[in-house]
């Protein structure tokens, strides 16, 4: 009896597996093809590729959805399927990053900074999510909030062309404007005739 109970199991974890294996050979499959579809600019077609082998439980497919749909100009769509990439796996910054590019398409700048604003929970040191805060914060003429990001980048990386323009006009905008010409100073290292470094110091007199 127990022999029988044990080849009952062991043929039951075998059947499983083969399951398993088989719908991941299929995912595989729908993946590569969906790969094409986008390189040929056939969203809708590399959508329905992934609808195909759709699991609402896999992290990897609402991704890859998230980003069709995204590219398809279907931003509702491709935020549905970000959110529940989140939610499958909400320690996973790139899911975050993703769903901000269709709420942006949307103009929808609230959700787009709190997405921005969860991933730095997560890595405090992001440069990404700092540095697209700061231009929300700039753009809306936040300029001490902007400042505190474009900083904390400019500290991570000194020598970067976007960070050091930014913090330039930023502190500019503070009448930092010994700061700010260092700055704009740093960036003609950096591009040489730059139009905007150029602009900025000719604005300090």
């Amino acid at each position: 009896m127990k022999t029988f109970i044990t080849s009952t199991i062991m043929f039951a974890i075998l059947a499983l597996s083969a399951v398993n294996s088989n719908a991941q050979e299929k995912e595989i499959k729908a993946f590569a093809k969906s790969y094409t579809e986008e390189t040929e600019g056939e969203y809708t077609k590399a959508i329905n590729t992934m609808k195909a082998v759709y699991s609402e439980s896999s992290y990897e497919i609402n991704l890859r959805l998230g980003w069709l749909n995204y590219m398809a100009a279907s931003y509702t769509e491709a935020q549905t399927y970000y959110q529940k990439a989140i939610s499958l796996m909400p320690y996973a910054i790139e899911a975050k990053f993703g769903y901000a590019l269709p709420a942006a398409a949307l103009g929808n700048w609230n959700q787009v900074h709190k997405q921005y604003e969860e991933i730095l929970k997560i890595d405090a040191n992001n440069t990404q999510a700092h540095y697209r805060i700061g231009m929300i914060d700039y753009s809306n003429g936040e300029y001490q909030k902007a400042f505190t990001h474009f900083e904390k980048v400019a500290n991570l990386y000194p020598f970067d062309y976007d960070s050091a323009l930014m913090l330039a006009w930023t502190n500019y905008r503070l009448n930092k404007f010994r700061e700010a010409k260092v700055l704009f100073n740093k960036v003609l290292m950096m591009s040489p005739e730059d139009e905007s470094a150029l602009e900025g110091l000719s604005l300090i007199k």
